[in-house]
């Protein structure tokens, strides 16, 4: 499978959101995200620029996982592509131990607040981490995306194929803080190096 994804700052959650349910997005997913990238231990997946991606989506009333590999990042057209590949499961925990006795170790963990919509044949997901800019992720295929887009109703340039690390790095230069993208970096601990983001 290809992910065709755009990236951007979200001025106004509410008001975007409201935006894409005039639209006639559907919310299939409002709850916590939490990822944890995995690599082996001389990080010979960075190196190739794949991910290894266990996903757990928790909200009130369940917890779903989902492990994922992404290949390389490509750019086209102004979109940022990856070939992934994904298989879901509702025990998470199961998943974590056999990616550990495998002998694979977390290189970043991301935590985050979501709302994630359906419209017209793109996932439109807005995404309020810890401490950083709140964003909003637009996968599909090109057309579909340029159509949520407009229902979101943000500039056109505001969205970019930039990786998360580019929105990091702004937020940090703009501010003059260290982002948090999960809790524990918000707690003080900042186990991982920026560039995994």
């Amino acid at each position: 499978m290809r992910e065709v994804e755009l990236k951007a700052v979200v001025d106004s959650m509410q008001e975007r959101m409201a935006n894409v349910e005039r639209a006639g997005g559907r919310l299939v997913f409002r709850g916590r995200l939490e990822d944890c990238r995995y690599d082996t231990a001389d990080g010979r997946l960075r190196l190739r620029d794949d991910v290894l991606r266990l996903r757990v989506y928790r909200d009130a009333r369940s917890v779903r996982a989902e492990l994922g590999w992404k290949g390389p990042t490509r750019y086209e057209d102004g979109y940022k592509v990856r070939d992934e590949i994904g298989a879901r499961s509702p025990d998470a925990d199961a998943l974590r131990q056999i990616l550990e006795r495998m002998g694979f170790v977390v290189t970043r963990e991301i935590d985050r607040d979501i709302s994630q919509y359906e419209l017209n044949g793109a996932t439109v997901r807005f995404e309020r981490y810890p401490r950083m800019d709140d964003l909003v992720e637009v996968e599909g295929d090109p057309g579909a995306i340029e159509r949520a887009i407009e229902a979101i109703g943000l500039p056109r340039e505001a969205f970019t194929a930039e990786r998360l690390f580019d929105f990091v790095r702004r937020w940090q230069e703009r501010t003059g803080e260290a982002a948090a993208l999960c809790d524990r970096e918000l707690s003080g601990e900042h186990p991982y190096a920026l560039d995994d983001a």
